[in-house]
């Protein structure tokens, strides 16, 4: 599936090829940190399909609990995050969801990091919802 992003003041557009059955969903206090958010949804690009159209992301380097390193770009203007991928010759991107124009389509497919999921984040069928503010 062709899919277009942008981060959120739009310095920063690509278009890539995903796989829908790749979109997951992660708990993990990492991601929830670097989100701001109680999780982060990602789907994966083969690198050979990822083009940067505009703009130069900056880059975060993570360590991860296991030792692996992880690049974290985001936009140095708004800092909307794009994506995660392999510090040196990254096989494949984790694009971040939230910032494809086709994030409706969609869905995920797993979710991991489970044990580290705030609570209320597995169920919110039960909060009363608002179509606007």
């Amino acid at each position: 599936m062709k899919v277009e992003g942008r981060c959120h003041c739009g310095e920063i557009t690509y278009e890539a090829d995903v796989d829908p059955q790749s979109v997951g969903i992660c708990h993990c206090t990492d991601c929830q940190r670097l989100t701001g958010s109680a999780y982060r949804a990602t789907v994966r690009a083969a690198r050979e399909s990822f083009v940067l159209l505009s703009g130069r992301p900056k880059v975060y380097v993570k360590t991860a609990e296991s030792g692996t390193r992880r690049a974290h770009a985001f936009c140095p203007n708004c800092g909307s995050p794009v994506y995660s991928a392999a510090v040196e010759d990254p096989p494949a991107y984790s694009l971040r969801v939230g910032c494809l124009r086709q994030r409706a389509e969609l869905l995920p497919v797993r979710q991991q990091w489970c044990r580290s999921a705030l609570p209320w984040a597995m169920d919110l069928s039960g909060i009363p919802q608002a179509q606007r503010q």
